[in-house]
């Protein structure tokens, strides 16, 4: 059996899978595994692969949540033995004190897994992601924005970007002490790049940050973390920029087998796609899937939260859902068209009526969604799905029984194809797409259900 190279947390679903692709692309063999997975069904996996990741919910939990969630999984993860262990979170490293705080989770991990230093490693040009002097900048449109003047990420509705200086960002949720490896550091050579390294992590700094404006960079920032992993436990936090500096190291230097061809996956008849973001871009994907056949059902998710009457909801979708199929229809379930879409508001007024913590919102949409999907591939027997929005991943899928997922084809970036295992029949060999709400082009539905990139 190889020793595994790599092995990561990520802090929600469509994180976890872009870093799945990220790796597997680049010929390094990867599971993800949802939910909390056993030793003994990681162990069932470990002779085929070279990475293993768990997708997690830690992205929408507070610091006492993860508490409770972190410890296990990441000693879990680190019982394996790679020298890299990596905490994914979102490509924007959107998080604040209170919910989805990066700098707990990392708190966290140099206490449970006492690595010898850590790292951050967060731009990821493939994606519009880049690191300038410390600074996070993050495309829109044609332009690029630092993060806390972004039209989006300043003003997300839970964790909204106000500083986009990464250091000062952790600093307000660690103590951890992070030290920049800047673009001009990056022009020296790769002895005085790792002696600069060496000399920063001796200087008592805990977490070594990387600028990154282009894929040269990644490509020396996994050659040199690669070369110190042979002698140290690593501890990476950031973006599946991380995946594809170590995973385009290991291709190159063939330390990994050249990866398979991915051809396409071929067309479905009909889809099933859920939705349940709000971005501005995924409004638009549904309004062009809809102009091209799909049936629109959209959910009333201020019925959806309320206990009372959220089971009726749910038979109304079911029943909508069923009869547009057996007419020979895909459809599109959606929880909002949009960040302006009435439904917000109303169902915020719910969840207020009630008592519910508002950040709990996200959980109790996506949850209910699951249970839709869920149902609605028991009686069609459809073998493709897409389900869209960060928070709908992490929890509509965990109410599909499934235990591990492996790429099947990469359609754009961060936003593929994959195959699932589970022990129920129904559920094994599904074929599952998922999308952040800012991700793909306007045909991206299309895409899915065709089976090409």
């Amino acid at each position: 059996m190889n020793p595994l190279l790599f092995a990561f947390y990520g802090d929600d679903f469509t994180g976890s899978a872009d870093a799945m692709e990220a790796l597997t692309i680049n010929g390094v063999k990867t599971a993800l595994f949802l939910g909390h997975p056993t030793q003994e069904r990681l162990q069932e996996k470990l002779g085929e692969l070279d990475a293993v990741g768990i997708s997690g919910v830690s992205r929408t939990m507070t610091p006492e949540q993860m508490d409770a969630e972190l410890p296990p999984q990441l000693a879990l993860l680190d019982s394996l033995g790679a020298p890299l262990l990596h905490y994914k979170v979102c490509a924007t490293f959107d998080s604040s004190p209170t919910i989805g705080s990066i700098g707990h989770a990392a708190d966290i991990a140099f206490r449970v897994i006492k690595p010898d230093y850590g790292v951050i490693v967060q731009g990821i040009p493939l994606l519009g992601r880049y690191i300038a002097f410390g600074n996070h900048f993050t495309i829109y449109g044609d332009d690029r924005y630092r993060l806390d003047r972004h039209p989006v990420m300043s003003k997300h509705p839970i964790t909204p970007m106000g500083e986009g200086d990464l250091r000062l960002h952790l600093a307000m949720q660690s103590a951890k002490r992070v030290k920049l490896i800047d673009l001009v550091h990056l022009t020296e050579s790769d002895q005085a790049l790792s002696e600069r390294f060496d000399r920063y992590i001796g200087e008592e700094n805990d977490i070594i940050l990387f600028d990154t404006l282009n894929d040269d960079h990644l490509m020396r920032i996994g050659a040199l973390l690669h070369k110190k992993s042979q002698t140290a436990k690593i501890f990476g936090i950031g973006s599946s920029g991380f995946e594809y500096a170590l995973a385009r190291y290991w291709r190159q230097e063939g330390i990994v087998s050249e990866p398979k061809p991915f051809g396409p996956a071929g067309a479905v008849e009909q889809l099933i796609v859920m939705s349940g973001s709000a971005a501005a871009n995924t409004a638009e994907q549904i309004n062009y899937t809809v102009s091209k056949g799909f049936v629109g059902i959209p959910l009333n998710t201020d019925r959806l939260v309320d206990k009372n009457c959220a089971a009726e909801e749910r038979n109304r979708v079911v029943r909508a859902a069923l009869k547009a199929m057996a007419e020979g229809k895909s459809t599109v379930i959606s929880a909002t068209i949009g960040p302006d879409d009435p439904i917000i508001e109303k169902t915020r007024d719910s969840i207020r009526r009630q008592g519910i913590d508002q950040s709990e919102t996200g959980k109790i949409i996506a949850t209910q969604q699951g249970v839709i999907l869920r149902e609605l591939v028991r009686e069609t027997g459809l073998g493709r799905v897409c389900v869209a929005g960060g928070d709908t991943c992490s929890y509509s899928l965990r109410q599909l029984d499934i235990h591990s997922l492996k790429l099947l084809m990469p359609i754009v970036p961060a936003a593929p194809l994959c195959t699932t295992s589970s022990d129920d029949e129904q559920f094994d060999g599904l074929q599952v797409a998922s999308k952040g709400g800012q991700i793909g082009a306007p045909d991206y539905f299309l895409q899915v259900l065709e089976g090409r990139v």
